[in-house]
């Protein structure tokens, strides 16, 4: 269902974004436009949905409103298959969600503030709560495909920070974030509450958008990284800054480069994230109803 409760307040257009732009009063421009598309003036969680995971968004629960991301103003489009560029604004329990269908990556050529200009823009929303969902390739030999993992950290090798450059506005806490508890211990509690079988592991956030080597999986595995992918270290940082609380959620997609006798194809990827979709939809439609009690706990 598209929806449009009268005119957008006026701001960046999707693609207008400009180095050097205040991203802060985007992100704020764009909540407005949410609030008045929606008719919902805050929302309580963000869930980012990562490589194919579409259909999860139909397991979540039936939504209110969909709307394309360019009706918000200030993103940019997603290019890469399995990514759409639309959000949808979901009534689960309690709790009032804005789960967006896709995400930008730096691999497309994004600036870092076009990355996390969704997290930005849910936390002006009111969002307390993040999930950040992704695809990634299994390090861990436990792992196997279609499975979900908590994430407990990360390791952003990225080279890159959403909180470098210009001091935030006033009001805003500051860029030296501490990242000790990136990943909440409360809302991974409530995850395993669950489903008892989930498994955790630390992240590996990666440039791409080319697959790593043999050798870059061996020394990722030394550095003690359990999954491997292109996206989700950096929104979370945002999220962080803006004293927004992140489960993570990683889907194994395939084995990491050198660990199968066949290759990597980001097709399999996608295939193998809609293929377990209803299944990670279903995991955060019973997840959700009490994120924000685990957030307070």
């Amino acid at each position: 269902m598209s929806a449009n409760t009268g005119s957008a307040v006026s701001g960046p257009r999707s693609g207008d974004r400009t180095a050097g732009a205040d991203a802060y009063a985007t992100a704020q421009a764009s909540a407005a436009n949410l609030a008045r598309l929606t008719g919902f003036d805050r929302h309580d969680v963000a869930v980012v949905l990562g490589s194919g995971w579409v259909p999860a968004a139909d397991a979540i629960g039936a939504h209110t409103v969909e709307f394309d991301l360019d009706d918000l103003g200030g993103f940019s489009r997603p290019s890469v298959p399995g990514h759409v560029a639309k959000a949808r604004s979901i009534q689960v329990g309690p709790v009032r969600a804005l789960v967006y269908l896709g995400r930008t990556h730096l691999y497309e050529g994004h600036p870092v503030d076009s990355v996390v200009h969704g997290v930005r823009t849910a936390a002006a929303a009111g969002c307390k709560v993040l999930v950040l969902t992704n695809a990634s390739g299994g390090i861990n030999l436990d792992y196997v495909v279609g499975q979900p993992v908590l994430l407990s950290d990360h390791l952003n090798l990225t080279g890159r920070s959403p909180l470098a450059g210009p001091e935030p506005p006033p009001g805003y806490g500051s860029r030296f974030v501490d990242l000790t508890e990136v990943y909440s211990t409360s809302l991974r509690d409530l995850a395993r509450n669950v489903d008892p079988e989930l498994a955790e592991g630390v992240y590996a956030a990666l440039p791409g958008p080319h697959y790593e080597t043999p050798a870059e999986i061996r020394m990722l595995r030394k550095m003690g990284a359990d999954m491997v992918g292109m996206s989700t270290a950096l929104e979370a940082i945002a999220a962080r800054h803006l004293g927004v609380e992140v489960l993570g959620i990683s889907l194994i997609t395939n084995p990491a480069a050198g660990l199968s006798a066949s290759g990597l194809d980001h097709t399999e990827v996608i295939a193998a994230g809609r293929d377990s979709a209803a299944r990670i939809g279903a995991l955060l439609g019973q997840i959700l109803p009490g994120v924000l009690a685990a957030r307070e706990s």
